[in-house]
């Protein structure tokens, strides 16, 4: 039986519409585009790589399943910050996309408060998602008794990659398994005695710092402790909270120094061009493998990040009707789509995560698909810090800011943990 380890979310106050008060007639001037054509414009940060491979293959089955609605491909880059950014300054202004991709969880509460996004309970029904979507996930996605996104797909944080060549070299075995961090910090070691040209453990960005943070907090605090960091059960200023935060400071002492102008694919690529030994990422990584050609196995390998085995960290990139959508209709059907069977088979095939849906054929994914396939059912699931479950995207922000005045050396390990605990108050 699946175990969920679940975040309180606040019940919204913001009165949103309700859905049927803003499903407005296809018929009317606002529903179209200038040809008459039913559209719909979606805001993604999906613009590269094997996330934009992903999207065109889910707007395949749109268009064929809706060949009526004219989609309209609202993708710009930055994920981490700058995409978010402009999405909040339209919103500000009167000027929303139809629908827009959030992480799932308590990023999408700011949202909410803010009256920004509806109440799409209703399609739950109408798409008959209860019954395909894990009621656990369901219930996380839940606030104040609605629901207000669909997610695409599910994707884990709490993975760790490594490069078999390098492991090689080192004389270590060619395996990413590790019981603990301590013996982690082990082989890092050994890697940097042995294979001085190779750094330990690649790293990038802020963001990717971050996503490092919540690993091994969750590997040091055990998955009930670090769920009580967001839920006000667990103390921020606890001695264990700080010892959590000396490992981490010590992991980043085996990291690349040019790590701040970096984004997620160039720390990945350094495993694969055996400039480092390992990378603690989410799974969104093989994309980047299988685009150069590794192989599973042989050139690289995987496993729950240290310490972690068991425990799923979980992430969900989800979509919105927001409120005052020029184009509901388009919306709705958009919604429709990225939650059906066919459209998070051919999506989540090409980027690497894993459909909500459970009534999947595991065999139609790949062998690491397959691995997170099971643990989604089976293991302890946890909310991603970074990447919008775990906290709002305020306190994400100024958690953000306090890791990277301590990792570019402006902080130390008790004020690091001050802010931290401020951040979270």
């Amino acid at each position: 039986m699946k175990r969920i380890v679940k975040v309180a979310v606040a019940a919204a106050t913001a009165g949103c519409l309700a859905l049927a008060g803003c499903s407005g007639n296809s018929d009317t001037p606002s529903g179209n585009d200038s040809t008459g054509q039913e559209q719909v414009e979606v805001f993604t940060w999906w613009s590269t790589g094997s996330e934009a491979l992903g999207l065109e293959a889910m707007v395949e089955v749109f268009d064929r399943d809706h060949p009526d609605v004219n989609f309209v491909n609202g993708a710009v880059a930055g994920g981490g910050g700058s995409s978010k950014n402009l999405l909040q300054d339209r919103l500000d202004a009167g000027d929303p996309p139809d629908s827009f991709q959030a992480h799932a969880g308590l990023e999408i509460q700011d949202y909410i408060l803010a009256g920004q996004v509806e109440d799409i309970s209703a399609l739950y029904d109408e798409f008959n998602l209860r019954s395909v979507f894990p009621t656990d996930l369901v219930d996380l996605l839940t606030s104040g008794g609605k629901i207000y996104s669909i997610p695409s797909n599910i994707h884990r944080a709490n993975v760790i990659w490594a490069s078999v060549p390098v492991l090689t070299a080192a004389g270590l075995p060619a395996t990413a398994e590790f019981d603990s961090m301590s013996a982690f910090i082990e082989a890092l070691e050994q890697i940097k005695t042995a294979t001085p040209d190779a750094i330990p453990l690649s790293v990038g960005g802020v963001w990717t710092q971050v996503h490092l943070l919540e690993v091994v907090l969750i590997a040091e605090l055990g998955p009930q402790a670090y769920n009580g960091l967001w839920d006000g059960t667990t103390d921020w200023k606890s001695g264990e909270v700080k010892a959590a935060l000396e490992i981490f400071n010590k992991l980043m002492s085996y990291t690349n120094t040019d790590r701040d102008s970096l984004d997620w694919e160039e720390p990945s690529t350094m495993l694969i061009d055996g400039q480092a030994a390992f990378n603690i990422m989410g799974d969104w990584a093989p994309a980047n493998f299988d685009s150069k050609n590794q192989v599973d196995g042989a050139d690289y390998v995987y496993a729950p990040a240290p310490g972690t085995a068991g425990v799923f960290d979980f992430l969900a990139d989800s979509f919105t009707l927001t409120t005052g959508a020029p184009h509901p209709e388009g919306a709705k059907a958009w919604l429709q789509t990225i939650s059906s069977l066919d459209g998070q088979v051919a999506f989540n095939q090409i980027k690497g995560s894993i459909p909500a849906r459970t009534d999947i054929t595991p065999s139609d994914f790949s062998t690491y698909q397959q691995t997170a396939i099971s643990s989604f059912k089976n293991d302890t699931i946890v909310p991603s810090l970074q990447h919008g479950a775990a906290a709002t995207i305020v306190q994400l922000n100024t958690i953000t800011q306090a890791v990277s005045k301590f990792t570019s050396g402006a902080s130390d390990i008790e004020t690091f943990q001050a802010e931290l605990a401020q951040a979270m108050a």
